[in-house]
């Protein structure tokens, strides 16, 4: 899926969605983190390695461009993070009760690092509508 990038560039951002049946979710993170066997696949990869900044962790990535031009490096932040995508969904297996009513639009997005010692970083962006009779005033004044 190609859009163009919200920014005046003219440029295309890219939504890639694929699936590798074979292969669990953790493997296929390691092997998209290993730098060193990146080189061995990647054929654009001219130089390409981590290094630690004021106790940051940042990848230096070279990449070949075509003759005439010339080629781009960028620094690019390696963290290992976990991301939970929620939303709501309507599944006729799980019917609506009676006296319930049910919260139709939900989206969540969740991330979570190490916080370089024994616990996490947490982020975390939410919104639902509770629908039913409740004013938005007070659907935002109970969520403060």
């Amino acid at each position: 899926l190609l859009t163009l990038f919200p920014q005046q560039s003219g440029l295309y951002e890219y939504k890639i969605f694929g699936g590798l049946a074979d292969c669990p979710p953790k493997l296929c993170a390691d092997v998209y983190m290993d730098l060193d066997f990146r080189k061995e696949w990647d054929q654009y990869v001219k130089e390409l390695y981590e290094e630690t900044y004021d106790g940051e962790k940042v990848i230096y990535w070279e990449v070949k461009y075509p003759f005439p031009l010339s080629n781009r490096d960028m620094d690019v932040d390696g963290r290992k993070i976990w991301v939970v995508l929620a939303k709501s969904v309507a599944v006729p297996q799980c019917p609506e009760k009676p006296g319930v009513i049910r919260v139709k639009s939900y989206k969540q997005s969740l991330v979570i690092e190490s916080d370089g010692k024994a616990g996490s970083k947490v982020y975390m962006y939410y919104f639902d509508n509770p629908g039913g009779m409740i004013p938005s005033w007070l659907v935002n004044w109970a969520a403060k």
